[in-house]
């Protein structure tokens, strides 16, 4: 059988929005944010599917998140994410990243999602899309409720520092395994492999993937995840053994200035099937 993974970023590139900014409303409804906010991640929500998030905006949300999560009901965050996950998420994936998540699986590859969104968000979707391992961004948790210390931030350089841990893990060669990204801010992560592709890339990536020789493809089609993965494939190992434990909150802190303060509750090596519009090179 062969070693080798698939690579996915989360969002705009198996879903076509902020998995983390999609839960603005059920966030407000359970307490943890206040209706101005969710107003201002409805906005944020519509710039980032225009232009993603750059490297200075990840810092400033960085920043943002750690002040704003301090205190936060881990529990309650984890239980509001799981009632509301369906109807928020499910419609939003690309039916161009279900089929190759399928010709993946089908040869043999492990899926592994790589996200700078928080694990409460991101390992409740693998579990949905069938993966066999997610890394994410997360926080420490002590007593039950955040203590706004990163514990582990999947984001650039981190990302393919964990795609190689889980590769150790795993028993297989980078070489032989794909990535798949939109941003910039993910290029470690695409040149940490052989198969790199850059999927509704941003102007950076664009570029860059030019550059490279690396294949753009244009997802486009949002379907139904529970039509498309009825049944998980296999038991989710979320993250690399030494990432440590807790979760995070990360695009929400973003726009938020206020925080309420009671608890709340294979395929082949060569070019993907026609089935993507190309672009580039």
């Amino acid at each position: 059988m062969t070693r080798a993974a698939a690579f996915f970023d989360l969002d705009k590139t198996i879903i076509a929005k902020s998995s983390t900014l999609a839960f603005g409303r059920p966030f407000f409804q359970g307490g943890l944010i206040n209706r101005r906010t969710v107003l201002k991640t409805a906005y944020a929500q519509f710039v980032f599917s225009m232009a993603g998030a750059d490297a200075q905006q990840m810092e400033r949300l960085r920043a943002q998140m750690t002040a704003m999560v301090t205190g936060w009901d881990a529990a309650a965050v984890h239980e509001i994410v799981r009632e509301t996950l369906h109807e928020i998420v499910d419609p939003l994936v690309y039916a161009e990243a279900a089929d190759l998540i399928e010709e993946h699986r089908a040869a043999g590859r492990e899926i592994v999602i790589v996200s700078s969104s928080g694990a409460e968000m991101v390992e409740p979707i693998g579990e949905m899309l069938g993966a066999d391992r997610v890394v994410a961004t997360r926080m420490v948790v002590q007593d039950g409720r955040y203590t706004g210390e990163i514990d582990f931030y999947a984001y650039a350089e981190n990302k393919a520092a964990a795609m190689r841990e889980v590769a150790a893990e795993g028993g297989y060669d980078l070489a032989d395994c794909w990535a798949y990204s939109d941003s910039i801010t993910d290029l470690p992560m695409l040149a940490a492999v052989g198969h790199p592709t850059a999927v509704n890339p941003d102007r950076g990536l664009r570029k860059a993937a030019l550059q490279n020789g690396w294949p753009v493809l244009r997802f486009e089609r949002p379907v139904s995840m529970r039509a498309r993965f009825s049944t998980t494939a296999t038991p989710m190992v979320t993250g690399a053994a030494a990432m440590g434990v807790g979760a995070a909150v990360v695009g929400l802190a973003w726009y938020a200035r206020h925080r309420n303060g009671r608890a709340v509750l294979p395929a082949p090596a060569g070019p993907p099937s026609g089935r993507w519009r190309r672009r580039g090179a």
